[in-house]
């Protein structure tokens, strides 16, 4: 349970993916952390009865409590541009995400509500309906002006951070510099005190090339970028161990005395922790003025309706992030 009375705020996500469907999942139970859907009501009515479920949607004024009753939800209404099809992708509807996103962000700031939490969204219908847009992390540091934040995947066994997100691979080396490397461990770093509680957190590095360089042999990114902040970090109390080459580093002699591994880029580190730990996993975003926590999956376009989706990682990114706002309190 939430130190606070307020409720944590849930994105719905792509309207005919999944998101629609695993709020309307989470409803069907008493739960005992507060939450609000934003959405389109009659989407969720549709996709409820699509599904076979009962559910009753009350809308939310702000002030009120959150229902928390089994078969009933809390909605701020937020209109559909055009109707939609459980599985098909329209663009007319890209415009209706971005705004359920800036208004959800918008009553987070406020302090309306004590965290979002975001299902998924479909990058591709909102960068086709002409919306330049690379991932919620990104979208959400924009709206909040907050120059830079850290994108990081957690389970119970593991933390990952990354230093880049949603970059194609050929823009990754130039993008890795010794600011944004230095200011990501500092993020991350932060947050791990802050709000995991961790005093003194230990980090490991990876290196961007294979073996983490060998040398000089395999790339030099490690000596020339990596290694000097992590020296200069170390000798200001940090405790940071690396660069490490990646393919050893997610083994039990190093994550064993680690509270969390730094990966140099999204691939590097993001399948090593869905593989142990996918559909528990939750995206949390460090850096934001107010607790963001996410899904570890997709839209899921092909079982869309269905009643196949499973709100495991949902569940999961709520109490992550009712976790969270008890750690930032005390």
């Amino acid at each position: 349970m939430t130190s606070s009375t307020q409720a944590l705020a849930i994105t719905s996500g792509e309207p005919a993916g999944i998101g629609p469907d695993i709020c309307m999942m989470l409803a069907q139970k008493d739960r005992a952390i507060p939450f609000v859907v934003f959405a389109d009501k009659a989407l969720l009515q549709q996709r409820a009865q699509q599904m076979g479920l009962r559910i009753t949607l009350k809308p939310y004024l702000p002030g009120q409590e959150a229902c928390q009753q089994a078969g009933q939800l809390s909605i701020v209404h937020v209109p559909l541009a055009a109707p939609c099809q459980a599985g098909t992708l329209n663009v007319a509807n890209a415009n209706y995400v971005l705004a359920m996103l800036k208004l959800a962000t918008e009553k987070c700031i406020n302090g309306e509500f004590s965290a979002l939490v975001t299902a998924p969204v479909q990058k591709s219908v909102i960068n086709d309906a002409g919306f330049p847009f690379s991932g919620h992390t990104e979208f959400l540091a924009e709206q909040c002006a907050v120059e830079k934040v850290v994108m990081m995947l957690a389970h119970p066994e593991l933390r990952v951070a990354l230093v880049t997100t949603h970059l194609p691979l050929r823009e990754v080396a130039d993008a890795i510099t010794q600011l944004e490397l230095t200011r990501t461990i500092e993020i991350l770093h932060t947050s791990l005190q802050q709000q995991f509680g961790i005093q003194q957190p230990r980090i490991l590095v990876a290196g961007l090339n294979p073996h983490a360089g060998e040398d000089g042999h395999l790339g030099s990114e490690e000596t020339t970028t990596i290694e000097p902040v992590i020296q200069r970090l170390n000798k200001k109390g940090f405790d940071l161990l690396g660069p490490l080459p990646a393919d050893t580093l997610f083994t039990d002699q190093y994550l064993d005395s680690a509270d969390a591994a730094l990966a140099m880029y999204h691939d590097q580190g993001l399948p090593v922790l869905k593989y142990g730990g996918f559909g528990r996993a939750v995206n949390i975003t460090l850096g934001l003025p107010f607790v963001r926590t996410s899904v570890d999956h997709g839209t899921a376009l092909g079982i869309a309706g269905s009643g196949q989706a499973k709100p495991n990682s949902l569940q999961a990114a709520l109490a992550y992030a009712s976790n969270l706002i008890e750690s930032t309190s005390q």
